[in-house]
């Protein structure tokens, strides 16, 4: 399923945060959305899943206007997991996870043993089984980020939208969950902040900085030496290598930095 944005504009406080942001999300890919903190990210993840109204522009889901589609129609359509989804209520993990049902339940649709297995399976894939009885506030922050992404699994969407997901993840797991999103049939917008799981597990990249798209293509393509020095502030190398596509090495601050246009092939 595909997913636009034209033109799209948003401000907070009279302080513009994306400035014409245009972007085509293509159906079955991973997209991934990068850049500094400040750049409007989250905030471009919020008017994509129609939490927030865009305020110029257009947003289309499949072609559709998506502020003309009914919410429960979007959620069966989108699933987001914020950077900060928390809860005060006494729940278990699984009850969480039961939560990404509701778009598919009412009236006449009860809950039913094909919601249960459903949880289960989205249970299963982020590896919480075993944890399902446990109370959401004994739970840490990796586990809880683990049950938002089951949460959004059994939502059982077309697209997924995914804010930083791998934040409070050590390596292990950061790795495991982009890797399980990567196997999902499902077309992925990720916010990230690791370039370098960007450049791993992203079928294109899109940039921002000060709320606009700087550059969208391939990881190797939007990844240069050049562009991280600019956005970023940081020296680097990019490492190119045919089979793995690329990767970065930073530069020590306090390393002198590397030539103008000087990028390292792996051979």
């Amino acid at each position: 399923m595909s997913l636009s944005a034209r033109n799209l504009t948003w401000s907070a406080g009279g302080t513009p945060i994306l400035r014409n942001v245009s972007l085509e999300v293509k159906p079955g890919e991973l997209l991934g959305i990068i850049g500094p903190n400040g750049s409007g990210k989250t905030s471009l993840m919020s008017l994509l899943a129609g939490i927030r109204r865009r305020q110029g522009g257009d947003l289309l889901l499949a072609g559709e206007p998506l502020h003309a589609l009914a919410r429960r129609d979007v959620a069966r359509r989108i699933a987001l997991v914020e950077q900060q989804a928390e809860t005060s209520e006494r729940i278990t993990a699984r009850q969480a996870v039961e939560l990404g049902r509701i778009p598919h339940l009412g009236p006449f649709t009860p809950w039913s043993k094909h919601d249960d297995a459903i949880v289960d399976r989205a249970l299963e894939e982020v590896a919480m089984s075993d944890l399902g009885g446990r109370f959401w506030h004994t739970l840490s922050g990796g586990e809880r980020q683990r049950l938002h992404i089951a949460r959004a699994l059994a939502q059982q969407p077309e697209i997924l939208l995914l804010d930083e997901p791998t934040n409070h993840l050590d390596i292990g797991h950061q790795i495991g969950l982009l890797h399980l999103v990567r196997g999902q049939r499902l077309t992925v917008v990720a916010a990230l902040h690791d370039l370098n799981h960007a450049a791993m597990f992203c079928d294109r990249i899109a940039l921002m900085r000060a709320g606009r798209i700087e550059a969208v293509g391939p990881p190797g393509d939007v990844l240069t030496a050049a562009r991280i020095q600019a956005v970023f502030g940081v020296a680097a190398e990019v490492i190119h290598d045919a089979k793995a596509g690329c990767f970065i090495r930073y530069h020590h601050p306090d390393s002198p930095a590397p030539q103008p246009g000087w990028i390292a092939e792996a051979s």
